[in-house]
């Protein structure tokens, strides 16, 4: 198999060529091997690999031998050393085990080849960490990929693989899909396992999933991959039939509620997105759906405040449990600027602010709730703007204290961080694209638990506006 021809396919069709024996897994291999090559000149999303044999992977999975990467936060392989984008972790820290997505990674049949780069410990929607050098946007070098599963995203979209791994806090799965042109699915909190490690990341905002070109990936991806682990605080029903079969189906008809003012950080919000919106909102009424424009109540300043507590004593609890660990002492040779700022804030924070911060979430999570009832999806944009330059959210900047640093993120991503605080499935598509050829990307958010609206719509608008010839100019491969 030829790298050019490599490219072409997602990871649905790469699997049937395997297990159809028209090509081999290992010819598979070394033509990822050469994208992968390629891309990591021009992108840098790797931080670790490509390695010289996949990891141990089912010969039997329905994605048997499909090249993987798994990003380098939260999810991790037994004997591979992490970093989580950071100088405190040096070389990396090999993990003694997998986590239970991991293990379902392999079930699957994903052949791992490498690690992929996040900012540190994840908080930022950039992925530019001092640890790991800049990650660049294969649709335009000057552009960032967006973050925290940037690598992955860049990877992805520069076609050096089909499908990769990201996790998402505060839309660090959508937020890069958006800037790469990809579909970026942040399923409910407790479709898949944060386990063993974790019981509720983030305090429940974090959702770990994956990074995809195709609608029928990432349909058949969590086909593969959800389900309750032992201890496991949420235990969600079933669909009623695959995800996948629902993105072939395609729609009920859906009564949709169209906003493009930020549910929070109070930035604004660039003309090219809100016309991309609105015209896939004209789509959507072809197609026999009704849409309208209105909005769940809710007090942006009060969830600001609870999302700051949220992440800040996040980072706290990573940088003093790391510095434990491994017995170092945090300072600015071994931690971003932000970082320590954020994880100075967080130790000053006392369990009221905590139980505060929660009381805010419970009544966002009401409210939204509320609103499903007569709305079956919210459709917005994904971020405040189509991409960030490289560089705009620099994570080593000494002028910012820690709501600075908030602040300066959710300016440009005021759209995902409720379905985080809510647990809705939330999905990024790229519907859109500016005069100068980046990706637009159109997010779609649903009730708690309810992928199966959300992939049976993105199912009929990828046939309705379709993105599959849409690609970044490599002339590598």
């Amino acid at each position: 198999m030829k790298p050019s021809e490599y490219t072409d396919l997602d990871a649905t069709a790469l699997a049937a060529l395997i297990r159809d024996r028209e090509v081999s897994a290992d010819e598979v291999r070394e033509a990822a091997v050469t994208a992968l090559a390629a891309a990591q000149q021009t992108t840098n999303g790797l931080v670790s690999g490509p390695f010289d044999t996949p990891l141990d992977h089912s010969a039997d999975g329905p994605f048997a031998g499909v090249p993987f990467a798994i990003k380098d936060l939260i999810t991790h392989a037994a004997g591979v050393p992490t970093r989580s984008g950071t100088r405190m972790l040096g070389a990396g820290v090999p993990m003694p085990a997998d986590t239970a997505l991991m293990q379902r990674f392999r079930r699957a049949g994903l052949a791992t080849l490498g690690l992929t780069a996040t900012p540190e410990f994840g908080f930022n929607a950039n992925t530019e960490a001092v640890a790991t050098g800049s990650v660049r946007n294969p649709w335009d070098r000057t552009r960032s990929p967006g973050g925290s599963s940037g690598g992955s995203a860049a990877l992805v979209a520069a076609r050096a693989l089909p499908v990769a791994h990201g996790n998402d806090g505060g839309g660090s799965i959508r937020i890069p899909a958006a800037a790469c042109g990809l579909v970026g699915l942040k399923p409910s909190q407790g479709r898949t396992s944060p386990g063993p490690d974790y019981a509720d990341p983030l305090l429940g905002l974090g959702v770990e999933f994956v990074l995809t070109r195709t609608v029928r990936d990432c349909a058949g991806l969590l086909d593969a991959v959800h389900g309750y682990e032992p201890g496991d605080r949420y235990r969600l029903p079933d669909p009623a039939r695959s995800y996948a079969e629902d993105a072939r189906a395609g729609s009920r008809t859906l009564r949709i509620a169209l906003h493009t003012e930020p549910f929070s950080g109070g930035g604004a919000v660039d003309p090219r997105c809100v016309a991309v919106v609105e015209s896939v909102a004209r789509t959507l009424e072809e197609l026999g759906h009704h849409v309208e424009r209105a909005a769940p109540d809710l007090d942006a300043t009060a969830f600001d405040d609870a999302n700051f507590v949220a992440w800040t004593s996040f980072l706290a609890d990573g940088v003093d449990t790391v510095a434990a660990a491994l017995g170092v002492t945090p300072g600015p040779d071994s931690l971003e600027a932000t970082t320590r700022a954020c994880a100075d804030h967080g130790r000053t924070l006392r369990a009221a602010d905590l139980y505060a911060a929660e009381r805010v979430f419970n009544l966002s999570r009401r409210a939204v709730g509320l609103f499903h009832r007569t709305y079956d999806l919210i459709l917005t944009p994904t971020m405040n703007v189509p991409n960030t330059a490289a560089g705009y959210l620099n994570a080593d900047d000494p002028s910012l204290d820690a709501r600075g640093w908030y602040d300066h993120i959710f300016s440009t991503a005021g759209f995902t961080a409720l379905s985080n605080v809510t647990g809705n499935p939330a999905l990024s598509l790229p519907l859109g694209r500016t005069d100068e050829g980046w990706p637009v990307g159109v997010q779609f958010i649903a009730p708690y638990a309810d992928e199966s609206t959300l992939l049976a719509l993105a199912g009929d608008l990828e046939r309705a506006l379709p993105w599959a010839d849409r690609r970044p100019a490599d002339p590598t491969l």
